[in-house]
């Protein structure tokens, strides 16, 4: 299993931080994904499903994204959602906003990717822990700073 927790300070309001994980706003921070359709209950609650395809290369993944947690008060909004890639991993995502003040955003980004069968145990074994799975975190908590500061301009 790979496991992550890492947040980063944004400065700009809560509530742009948080259009972002609309479904509307999601492929600007997610840009490799290709479809994301709602297919059971709404887009803000608990239970709620989407039909997700996801672009690597020439390669296109399709799984049902599953909303587990979901708050969204003035000052504190969390979604967490559960996934299963290529029959092989399944993700768990949470993202986490608290308000600091008007102008600034705590972002949370925390996770774990956990092999479902024999191959899926075997690639996260034989991945580097710290490599390429931490940059793209890093890199995915940079995207929504950029996007959520485009948002104030």
């Amino acid at each position: 299993m790979i496991q992550w927790k890492e947040d980063i300070m944004i400065d700009t309001n809560i509530e742009k931080v948080w259009s972002l994980f609309l479904d509307k706003n999601i492929k600007k921070i997610m840009p490799k994904v290709d479809e994301h359709n709602l297919i059971d209950k709404n887009e803000n609650e608990v239970g709620a499903k989407h039909h997700q395809s996801y672009r690597e290369g020439k390669r296109v993944e399709s799984y049902i994204v599953e909303t587990l947690s979901y708050e969204d008060t003035e000052t504190y909004k969390k979604k967490q959602i559960q996934f299963v890639l290529a029959n092989a991993f399944e993700s768990n995502l949470t993202f986490i906003l608290e308000k600091i003040d008007d102008t600034h955003t705590k972002f949370t980004y925390e996770g774990t990717n956990t092999g479902v069968n024999f191959m899926g145990r075997a690639m996260l074994k034989l991945a580097n822990p710290k490599g390429n799975n931490l940059k793209a975190v890093h890199e995915f908590l940079q995207r929504v700073e950029q996007e959520a500061l485009k948002e104030q301009e």
